[in-house]
Order: structure tokens, then sequence, then C-alpha cells
């Protein structure tokens, strides 16, 4: 199943719905408010959209995701890499390590990633 896009205010609303699911409209309404600032219309138009685009599911005033935090990461960073290092992920982690140093364990978290693919 692809992954449908998911704009930045979209994804700050979807990472409250992750933490909170199932979640009633009215309490996401409320979180969205305190959280992000938002109207009580903007939260509903959001519902609506990500509902349109099989991103959420509202039934019987519920809302739940329909994709998971981590299959929306793994789409948008396959597309960032995709899209500005021509598919390269080694050229990817060479752009992103010239700018951040990596701590030791995010290296030995990397490479630990990197031993179970060799498996």
């Amino acid at each position: 199943m692809e992954i449908p896009k998911i704009f930045e205010s979209e994804y700050r609303f979807c990472e409250i719905l992750w933490e909170n699911e199932p979640v009633s409209s009215s309490e996401l309404v409320r979180l969205c408010r305190e959280k992000l600032e938002w109207k009580k219309s903007t939260t509903y138009t959001v519902i609506r959209r990500l509902s349109e685009r099989g991103i959420v599911k509202s039934e019987n005033a519920i809302v739940t995701s329909l994709v998971s935090k981590e299959d929306v990461q793994s789409a948008e960073s396959a597309e960032v890499v995709e899209r500005t290092f021509s598919g390269s992920l080694p050229d990817f982690i060479a752009a992103f390590t010239r700018k951040n140093n990596l701590s030791k364990q995010e290296i030995d978290e990397i490479q630990k990633i990197i031993d179970a693919y060799r498996d």
C-alpha cells in the first residue's frame, strides 16, 4: 500500500492522534487547540481531509489512524533520499554526517541496523 503524502501540519496532527488513539473528535479538538493552537473548525477540516485520503478514520466520533507513524516516516525519508540524492542512501548519509556529528551511540545503532541486514 502506498502511503499518501502527509504535509507538515497534518503530520503534527497525526503525532497527536498516534499518541492518543483511539480518541474522540472532541478530545482531539481540545488537544489540537492546546498543542497546535488550532480552532475547532481547523481540526475538523484536517480530520475530514485525512479521512478522504485514507490516512485516518472517523467513525461514531472516534478517530483512529489507518497508517502508522513508522510507515509515514519510512515513506517520507525514502522520498527525500530519492528526490534529493537520486535514491543513494550512502550519499544521503555522507551529506548528513558532514554537518551533524554522530554520537558513539548513534554509530552503534546504525551499525546494528547494517549488521541485521547482512545476516
